[in-house]
């Protein structure tokens, strides 16, 4: 993780990133509290889901990729789910949630207490290309990182949809990152409310659009997202990023949740506890639905 933060501030530094600001006043750091102790730790004597490793076809860049599957307990392809796509950092890949996020626990333990509608997690590799790797130069990932919004759109979705029993449909869809990633998702989401409803931005990283250039229509925004979250620590060196998105959404009246987190840093503490309240808030309606007894 060193590596890969290093190289986020390095990036920031040369785009002019400025440092934080402490939180001000009023900011929201109540309403979403630290998760309860144990919230990402593995638990005995309950249901685990199953994290597996796929390959598709990529007609974007010619060749097979690779991504994990989560999938959650009592995982049946009798009944249909709605997926998460849930992107990495500028350092990582496909494995990177898995190996510091703890993703199948985190949502392995909400479901054991009934906090989260039950749902497919998608951890792709948001690096479009044949042989770009975390170890290439920043400008030369950067190209790779703008494609994967193809990649995802027209190979890894139809993939999913061909191979899992997920419910299709902009509001059975969410996509949610961390720092690059979280740029990522809030640049692909934002630009593709057709295909996304869900959308979360955990420290977004420069990559992200400048707040003006997020949206083209607001009111449609407003209209379409079931949900908006943007959060990020007030120690973080990126904390600029998201308060400028959050200014915008208020300017513009679009419905959103914005987390600020005191004393967060750029890390895997702050997004493991993004997801842990993002996986609460995601795909609530959907879930009702299905108890109302849709499928």
């Amino acid at each position: 993780m060193s590596g890969r933060i290093v190289s986020v501030f390095a990036w920031a530094v040369l785009l002019g990133v400025a440092m934080p600001s402490l939180a001000q006043k009023g900011d929201p750091t109540e309403k979403y509290p630290a998760p309860p102790a144990g919230f990402d730790k593995r638990r005995d004597g309950i249901d685990h889901g199953k994290l597996e490793t796929v390959e598709y076809d990529s007609t974007t860049v010619g060749g097979k990729r690779k991504a994990r599957v989560y999938t959650p307990p009592g995982y049946s392809k009798d009944r249909t789910y709605p997926v998460l796509y849930l992107l990495h950092g500028i350092g990582g890949d496909e494995n990177e949630w898995a190996r510091g996020g703890t993703p199948d626990v985190i949502l392995d333990n909400l479901y054991a207490d009934k906090m989260a509608a039950p749902m497919i997690v998608v951890l792709p590799n948001g690096r479009a290309s044949k042989d770009v790797t975390a170890k290439d130069p920043i400008p030369k990932q950067s190209p790779a990182f703008a494609v994967f919004e193809k990649e995802l759109l027209t190979d890894l979705i139809p993939f999913v949809e061909k191979t899992y029993p997920v419910k299709a449909g902009r509001e059975s869809r969410a996509i949610a990152g961390l720092s690059m990633g979280g740029g990522q998702s809030l640049n692909f989401g934002l630009g593709n409310l057709d295909t996304f409803a869900w959308v979360g931005g955990f420290s977004s990283a420069p990559n992200t659009k400048k707040p003006d250039d997020l949206i083209k229509d607001h009111a449609d925004a407003a209209k379409k997202l079931k949900l908006l979250y943007v959060a990020c620590g007030d120690k973080d060196g990126l904390f600029r990023i998201s308060e400028g998105v959050h200014k915008m959404l208020d300017e513009k009246k679009v419905p959103h949740e914005y987390r600020v987190i005191p004393g967060g840093g750029h890390d895997f503490k702050v997004w493991k506890s993004d997801l842990h309240h993002f996986a609460r808030l995601v795909f609530r309606e959907v879930d009702a639905e299905k108890k109302d007894g849709g499928k």
